[in-house]
């Protein structure tokens, strides 16, 4: 495994990583880490390497764009730490766009999201082990629907950000890619954007698969 024993990993994001993780910080006793793929990730880290006692962190928030990530960053990445980061962001910065299109002073268009994804992971790289990128994904299979589209023009600029800074790239939609054909999106979830133990558990496999933890 590429993640060291004794080391902390840190997960930001949006309600995808979120699911009910406890405040101030996801992390401890009664389901601290929320209901999300950290979940699984912390339940699998630990049933296959028990000696290695990583620590999970979630710190995703609801309803965030990378712009709210920016806004704490400080106190919700830089002062706890963390020896690895993940960071999966991108879904309200396009889904915005298509649920609210009036509303265009809330929209994160694409080169306010690379320039600042790239800042926050600028600042932070140098004091980090190892650090993960997750594209933002939309549950959809067809390629041509415009929120699709959209969301992989936002993968294309996290898989740019991340080359450029040396991290471990995951890509989200490729992973719901290959399930597609044998599911319907709505039993993945209702909405193609919040998953449920199907989805988180297709991210939670990407992840460990990243960090040569086989599932």
């Amino acid at each position: 495994m590429k993640i060291a024993p004794h080391s902390k990993l840190l997960l930001i994001g949006d309600s995808i990583t979120d699911c009910e993780r406890a405040r101030p910080i996801g992390e401890g006793l009664f389901g601290a880490v929320g209901k999300s793929y950290v979940q699984l990730l912390e339940g699998l880290l630990y049933a296959k390497f028990p000696a290695h006692a990583v620590r999970v962190v979630n710190m995703g928030t609801s309803g965030n764009t990378v712009l709210d990530l920016k806004a704490r960053w400080k106190t919700d990445v830089l002062d706890l730490k963390p020896d690895w980061l993940s960071i999966m962001i991108g879904v309200n910065d396009v889904w915005r766009q298509f649920d609210l299109p009036r509303q265009k002073e809330i929209h994160v268009l694409p080169k306010v999201y690379e320039r600042t994804l790239q800042e926050l992971v600028h600042q932070t790289r140098p004091k980090l082990k190892g650090l993960i990128m997750l594209a933002p994904f939309y549950i959809e299979p067809n390629k041509s629907d415009a929120m699709r589209a959209r969301m992989d023009e936002y993968g294309a600029i996290v898989k740019k950000v991340a080359a450029k800074n040396k991290a471990i790239f995951i890509d989200t939609q490729a992973a719901f890619d290959e399930v597609l054909p044998h599911m319907h999106a709505n039993a993945i979830a209702w909405d193609r954007v919040h998953p449920n133990i199907i989805g988180h558990t297709i991210i939670a496999r990407a992840i460990l698969n990243a960090i040569d933890v086989p599932v």
